[in-house]
């Protein structure tokens, strides 16, 4: 299933866990990059496997433990991120209840040099605010995609455009007011908006605002 742009996806909420079970949601797939929503219940696990390619994940909800096959480990909660390192076997395991977003990076995306590979860190905290400014950084990109994370301060916002492919905002903290095809949504932290191509799309922070662009161009 393909979530439909428009409307504020809540990971958490709408993805809860079940008792004894992992359970996966993929909500994009195609050119070589995937989004999927995972919840995991207490005390289950994803086996150790290695990939050609990283994976960013993305904690909403939960405590859980990142491990691999040499036994090194990795502690993530609800707001941390983690990118796996390409042909290392690893693993996760649900240490209580816990809910996070994986997305499939292109095998050659291009990574800023603030983003440590295997172990982890908070988006939110890679970028600061500064008074009366919109503040940009780049961390992902090549011909397929770019993710971006951006912080508003108060009073500040993105005029209506429309972006050259679909795109996906991940609220990392506060709130702010998008509008998309001429109507209001209000989306806050851990929550997700999904932009069609060539949708026409604003930003509006009344209060300090940061979010993450996932932004596919093929």
């Amino acid at each position: 299933m393909v979530e439909k742009a428009g409307r504020i996806i809540n990971p958490a909420a709408e993805n809860r866990t079940v008792p004894g079970c992992t359970v996966s949601k993929q909500i994009y797939h195609k050119n070589g990059l995937g989004l999927f929503i995972f919840s995991l219940a207490s005390g289950t696990d994803i086996s150790a496997e290695s990939y050609s390619y990283h994976k960013l994940w993305i904690v909403y909800e939960g405590e859980m433990t990142v491990h691999t096959t040499d036994d090194r480990k990795e502690n993530l909660s609800a707001g941390q991120c983690f990118i796996t390192p390409v042909d290392v076997p690893i693993g996760i395991q649900a240490d209580e209840d816990s809910i996070y977003m994986e997305i499939e990076l292109p095998k050659d995306a291009g990574m800023n040099s603030v983003l440590k590979v295997g172990k982890t860190f908070n988006l939110a905290e890679l970028l600061p605010y500064q008074e009366g400014r919109i503040v940009n950084m780049d961390l992902l990109n090549d011909e397929k995609m770019k993710f971006v994370i951006m912080s508003f301060d108060a009073g500040t916002g993105l005029a209506e455009h429309a972006a050259p492919g679909e795109a996906f905002v991940l609220a990392l903290n506060g709130k702010a007011v998008i509008r998309y095809e001429g109507r209001p949504h209000e989306i806050h932290a851990g929550e997700i908006f999904k932009f069609d191509k060539m949708g026409r799309h604003a930003v509006e922070a009344d209060d300090r605002f940061k979010m993450a662009l996932l932004l596919i161009l093929k």
